[in-house]
């Protein structure tokens, strides 16, 4: 592989990080299937917070140190399940060099990078949707896993799941909240788990909090849930499963 090293994401990123975690359940096995990484500062600082200081100068450098924070905190925590980690659509070069240290790192501290997941969350104007797709497609051939995150808000959208289909779509919360109550909104979501299932992509509900949206969802067939209804991120920590919440 090439290497990238004189590229502006091997620079000091100037502030330091932490990683806090949150479960991804599989509610039908009553397990976690994953553990998504969230950023936090030195001193707990929210991601807003974080985020607010990044900018052109030091967002490569940012959704390196992310990368490698997150997978070597997983390993030194011992995971074993699978590890979600954000990345930034705009701070990547070129899918290959780019993925050089993300590989070396899983490497260094033994976790397997077939157990990683790749999430973009629709947040984020996509400045070149090609590349995009060419770093979804890069990812996949390397055996990592992929993710739209924020499905149904955002910028990517259906354009993005057109031209490629990743592994894992996360619903908005948006959509989630309160969605036994909304019937325009439980319609919306038949539409896109018809569209998910035809396309053998697995559907992920976020931002659960109460037990009427969990109910719902489960009803509807899905199986993988987040949210503060079952955990809330840990800072650099994992959280146990309360399994009286199936009950």
């Amino acid at each position: 592989m090439a290497t990238c090293s004189t590229c502006s994401c091997y620079k000091g990123l100037g502030f330091n990080i932490q990683m806090a975690f949150q479960p991804i359940i599989n509610t039908t096995t009553q397990s976690i299937y994953a553990h998504e990484a969230l950023v936090r500062g030195l001193n707990g600082e929210g991601a807003g917070e974080v985020l607010s200081r990044v900018n052109s100068d030091n967002i490569y450098s940012f959704d390196q140190t992310c990368r490698m924070s997150a997978i070597e905190s997983a390993a030194a925590l011992n995971m074993q399940e699978h590890l979600s980690i954000n990345f930034m659509p705009n701070a990547i070069y070129e899918p290959e060099t780019c993925l050089e240290r993300t590989l070396a790192t899983a490497k260094k501290v033994n976790f397997p990078h077939e157990r990683i997941i790749f999430e973009v969350t629709e947040h984020e104007k996509i400045e070149n949707h090609s590349l995009l797709v060419d770093v979804f497609t890069t990812y996949k051939q390397h055996g990592f896993l992929t993710a739209i995150d924020d499905f149904g808000e955002g910028y990517a959208g259906l354009n993005l799941l057109a031209d490629f289909q990743p592994d894992i779509i996360k619903l908005d919360m948006q959509l989630v909240r309160n969605i036994h109550e909304k019937r325009i909104t439980q319609i919306i979501l038949k539409g896109i788990l018809s569209v998910a299932h035809e396309l053998g992509i697995t559907v992920v509900a976020e931002g659960i909090e109460q037990e009427g949206e969990y109910l719902y969802l489960r009803d509807q067939g899905i199986e993988l849930m987040q949210g503060y209804y079952f955990a809330r991120p840990q800072l650099e920590s994992l959280a146990a499963l309360d399994k009286k919440l199936f009950t």
